[in-house]
C-alpha cells in the first residue's frame, strides 16, 4: 500500500505542478492517445516522449542516489536482477513467475484502456465531470484502483516513459542488460501495450459515452485541447 498510494500521490503532485505549462503530460501513452482523438497537436509528441522519458530516468538516477547505501547493504554490494536479493524491480517492472507474456501483454493492455477511459471522464465538462482543479486528485484516486486491483501480475506500469526510463538507468547505473532480458524479454511489453490500451480506452469513451451526449458541443478545437491540457486550472 505504501508504493501504490506514494505512486498515485506522485502522479497527483506532477500534474498540479506541470499541469499549467504542458497540461500535465508524463505519459506517453497518454499523450498518444490526445493526439489520436484531437485533444494534443501531434508536433508535440515527439517533445513530450522525450521529455517523460528523461524525466523518468532522473528521477531512478534519484532514487538510486538517495537510497544508495541502503542497496549496498541490502545485497552486498550486488545490483542483481533476479533472485532473492534482487532490486531492479524497484524501478521497472517485471512479470510474477507464473505470468506468460501473452497474458502480460492483455493485462498491460486492459490496465491502460481503463486509465484512459476514466480520464477522458475525468475531464469531459459534459460528463460527471469533477470541479475545476481536482482533476489530479481524481486521477491519483483512480491509479490506486488500478494499481490495487491490477497490479499483481507485473506491477500495472500503464505508463512506457515510467517503465523504459528507469530500466534504462538500471542497465547503465550497474544492473546490466539482464534488465531486457530477465521475464522472457518482457521489457517491451509495458512499452507497446500501455500505447494500444491507451487508444482502445480513448476510443472506447468517445464512441460510448462522447459522442451520446445530449448537448452540442460548444467551441472550437482549441476548447477541446485546453480542456485536457488543463492549461488553465485556476
Amino acid at each position: 500500500m505504501t508504493m501504490t498510494i506514494g505512486f498515485a500521490m506522485a502522479v497527483t503532485v506532477a500534474v498540479y505542478v506541470t499541469g499549467g505549462v504542458s497540461g500535465g503530460h508524463i505519459n506517453p501513452a497518454v499523450s498518444l492517445a490526445m493526439c489520436v482523438t484531437g485533444r494534443l497537436k501531434w508536433t508535440k509528441l515527439p517533445i513530450y516522449i522525450l521529455a517523460q522519458l528523461l524525466g523518468a530516468f532522473v528521477g531512478a538516477a534519484a532514487v538510486f542516489g538517495i537510497y544508495y547505501d541502503a542497496f549496498m547493504d541490502y545485497s552486498d554490494g550486488k545490483l542483481e536482477v533476479t533472485g532473492p536479493n534482487a532490486t531492479a524491480h524497484i524501478f521497472a517492472t517485471y512479470p510474477a513467475p507464473y505470468l506468460s507474456l501473452m497474458n502480460g501483454f492483455a493485462d498491460q493492455v486492459m490496465s491502460t484502456a481503463v486509465l484512459l477511459l476514466a480520464i477522458f471522464a475525468i475531464f469531459d465538462t459534459r460528463n460527471n465531470s469533477v470541479p475545476k482543479g481536482l482533476e489530479p486528485i481524481a486521477v491519483g484516486l483512480l491509479i490506486i484502483v488500478l494499481t490495487c486491483s491490477l497490479g499483481m501480475n507485473s506491477g500495472c506500469a500503464m505508463n512506457p516513459a515510467r517503465d523504459l526510463g528507469p530500466r534504462l538507468f538500471t542497465a547503465v547505473a550497474g544492473w546490466g542488460m539482464e534488465v531486457f532480458t530477465a521475464g522472457n524479454n518482457w521489457w517491451w511489453v509495458p512499452i507497446v501495450a500501455p500505447l494500444l490500451g491507451a487508444v482502445l480506452g480513448a476510443m472506447t469513451y468517445i464512441i460510448f459515452i462522447e459522442m451520446h451526449h445530449s448537448d452540442p458541443q460548444s467551441g472550437g478545437e482549441n476548447e477541446v485541447r485546453d480542456k485536457y491540457e488543463l492549461t488553465n486550472m485556476e
